[in-house]
């Protein structure tokens, strides 16, 4: 197993996603594509990656989305995937085709050593809320960036914009306390839900031109496998399962039951699908 040696604020992220929570996203990596798919479809399609271009792909985990830039900027070009997750960075190096023109590297990006002006995009899906000082973090990836470059990444909106997520936690916290409130300038995945703090970072960090397009999709957390699969995803991966994290067996499924009963109304043959609520960020380096 590789070690990742990175910023000490952003410590914390990188021993989450090193441990068992890290594993078991690489573990549910194909259904968590299948989920998170159409997200990249979006993005990609507005980052505009060409062939010939060299892209950073920033907490690419287990490859798909460097996969898919590789393949748009081939056979000249390179797609680097930049992760801090070592289970999910050895899934990428397993399933990414062969011959493509890709890398990818354990690193943070905060402090990684990229060769200065030396990509034409930086592109991200989901993998840039969790920098502890994201000024600091986007400042060097900037470095990173020919004065020609540009950024295109997806952020989650707000909370109460993705039921997809906030339906099972609340089930769950019929059960369990309430997990301590993320304060609005700390690392997580509605990190970035404010426009004018994803502005603010973006335009300290040397980006112009920044700007941010609001996108609705239904999420079907069954991903076609009906109710029991949309609750057992729930429980693995997501804040429902964090709440839930360290408590007995007897709340477990009494929680289990009322994720149950929260998702049931949605379901519609074997998808269970509830909104999700993105923004897709593009900006220029200079």
């Amino acid at each position: 197993m590789g070690s990742t040696t990175g910023h000490e604020l952003n410590a914390d992220q990188i021993a989450y996603w090193n441990g068992p929570s890290g594993q078991r996203w690489a573990d549910r990596h194909a259904v968590q594509e299948t989920l998170l798919g159409p997200i990249a479809d979006v993005l990609i399609s507005r980052a505009r990656p060409q062939p010939g271009e060299r892209v950073i792909d920033v907490g690419c985990g287990s490859g798909a989305t460097t996969v898919a830039f590789a393949k748009a900027v081939a056979p000249n070009g390179l797609a680097l995937g930049l992760d801090v997750s070592d289970p999910m960075l050895s899934q990428a190096r397993a399933l990414a085709p062969k011959g493509l023109p890709l890398d990818f590297v354990l690193a943070d990006a905060t402090v990684h050593p990229f060769e200065p002006a030396s990509f034409d995009l930086l592109a991200s899906r989901f993998g840039v809320m969790f920098f502890a000082d994201p000024i600091a973090s986007f400042t060097n990836l900037h470095h990173a960036l020919k004065s020609s470059g540009r950024l295109a990444f997806a952020c989650w909106r707000e909370p109460k914009e993705n039921p997809w997520m906030m339906t099972p936690l609340m089930a769950v916290y019929k059960h369990v306390p309430k997990m301590p409130p993320v304060g609005p300038e700390e690392p997580g995945p509605f990190a970035f839900a404010s426009e004018e703090r994803v502005m603010r970072i973006l335009k300290d960090a040397g980006f112009v031109d920044v700007a941010m397009e609001p996108h609705n999709l239904a999420m079907d957390v069954a991903i076609g496998g009906g109710l029991d699969a949309a609750v057992d995803g729930s429980l693995q991966i997501g804040p429902a399962s964090r709440a839930l994290q360290g408590h007995p067996p007897e709340i477990y499924e009494a929680a289990k039951a009322s994720i149950r009963e929260m998702l049931a109304p949605f379901l519609k043959g074997q998808s269970v699908a509830l909104q999700g609520a993105i923004w897709i960020v593009t900006a220029r380096a200079a």
